[in-house]
């Protein structure tokens, strides 16, 4: 049954917020965020609105602005503002509009929240978010922490509308009679949260009609299963890594008697930002040749003869790691611009500022970085490695330039392109090639 008591009892239970702390509300115009803010004001609560207009959509971005204005004006609360130029942020930090949207909104809100006094954040998702985000997780991969998706308290972001549906936020929108403006992208199935929501959930909910109530009880065991799990990996944490002023060591021994041993693992070099596809190729490279080494966009772990060594990689100007995924096609290093493209069409060209790879080799995210001390490659047409600095000397390359020189970096720790001077010869295209990477690096960011 719809009351103001039910919303109360939800705040009160997940401890969302004092009675006499001051909120702020994210609110876009939607039906969602509009019933937030009435839901508010009816309970007495101490709220101010905040808006973004994302400048995305055109005379609809105004329309928007123009009545979530309104909206604060009637319900005589605080109203804020900001513009964002939302494509130009996303094409500067190489980042999906969606997410360069969410990067700018959740600054923004917590730069407001600091300076206004506000305690939290509010957004309105609902259980068929929470429920569209598990899905969209699982459809992506995960770990456990993707399984348990929204939850209602997030460090200073609060979700007051937990406890609705979307049929019961329809419901409440009746019942009050409000009025709120539709957001056109919403119905489009260009995007993937749109796809689930209008064609993989309805065939759920007819094998389950409480399809949502149902995830709402996964989302909590799954969050209580990554507390245990956390505890855990804490312990094993403190028990298997130990330091010094070099780095963080790892006995190989201790790594190859855990069970499970691609979890544990993983969990346990999250913190230096190793990704979970990384992880198979150190575990297979337990054995191999002291010196093997791997990177993350902040570490590079090493296989030593009786440890797994974990050291800091430089952010200096010089050293520049910037994470390369298959989605990518342009990446801005230092002054030059590296552009990717794909072809199921087997070819290759002798040029020195391109790059053709077999595409089935790549362990994707791929690294673009400045050379590194220890740095091999086998250069194309040798099958002996040699060490990059003595191949920058060989060609005579200037010493003010060789910070200069882009490295290609496979997810194993391959060297596979010293950008504009030389492939390694494991990658180049054979005869068994399926589809070519192409990299193509120009001397300047205006691609001349």
């Amino acid at each position: 049954m719809l009351s103001i008591a039910s919303f109360k009892t939800f705040v009160s239970q997940e401890g969302l917020f004092d009675p006499g702390q001051k909120v702020l509300l994210a609110v876009s115009g939607g039906k969602d965020s509009v019933l937030m803010a009435h839901l508010f004001k009816l309970s007495g609560f101490d709220f101010g609105i905040a808006h973004c207009n994302f400048n995305l959509r055109g005379e609809e971005s105004m329309r928007d602005e123009y009545f979530v204005r309104m909206l604060a004006l009637n319900l005589e609360v605080p109203f804020y503002l900001e513009h964002f130029q939302t494509k130009a942020y996303a094409a500067e930090h190489k980042l999906s509009t969606q997410m360069a949207a969410r990067v700018l909104r959740y600054n923004w809100f917590e730069e407001i929240r600091g300076q206004e006094g506000f305690a939290v954040i509010a957004v309105a998702q609902h259980q068929n978010d929470a429920l569209e985000t598990v899905l969209l997780n699982l459809s992506r991969g995960t770990g456990i922490s993707g399984l348990h998706g929204i939850l209602p308290v997030r460090g200073k972001v609060i979700r007051p509308l937990l406890f609705l549906t979307a049929a019961d936020v329809e419901r409440w929108i009746t019942a009050l009679e409000i009025t709120y403006v539709e957001d056109s992208s919403n119905s489009s199935d260009d995007y993937a949260r749109n796809k689930i929501r209008h064609q993989v959930v309805p065939h759920l909910k007819t094998i389950n009609p409480q399809l949502e109530q149902t995830f709402v009880q996964n989302i909590r065991r799954f969050a209580e299963t990554e507390q245990v799990l956390n505890q855990a990996i804490e312990s094993y944490r403190k028990a298997l890594i130990r330091s010094d002023a070099e780095g963080d060591y790892i006995e190989i021994a201790s790594v190859k008697v855990l069970n499970p041993q691609r979890l544990i693992l993983h969990e346990l070099l999250k913190p230096y930002s190793f990704t979970e596809f990384l992880i198979e190729d150190i575990l297979r490279s337990l054995d191999r040749q002291s010196g093997t080494s791997f990177y993350s966009t902040t570490h590079r772990l090493t296989i030593d003869r009786a440890d797994l060594i974990i050291t800091q990689i430089k952010t200096d100007e010089d050293d520049v790691n910037l994470l390369i995924h298959p989605s990518n096609e342009r990446i801005i290093f230092k002054q030059q611009e590296l552009y990717i493209s794909y072809s199921d069409t087997i070819y290759f060209e002798r040029e020195s500022s391109m790059a053709f790879v077999d595409y089935d080799l790549l362990i994707f995210p791929l690294i673009l970085r400045s050379r590194q001390d220890g740095d091999l490659f086998m250069p194309i047409g040798m099958k002996k490695f040699k060490k990059l600095s003595n191949f920058l000397i060989d060609e005579k390359v200037p010493l003010p330039r060789k910070a200069e020189v882009p490295v290609l970096i496979n997810g194993n720790g391959d060297l596979i392109w010293i950008g504009g001077l030389r492939q390694d010869n494991r990658y180049k295209v054979t005869a068994t090639t399926k589809k070519v990477a192409i990299f193509e690096l120009k001397n300047s960011v205006d691609g001349k």
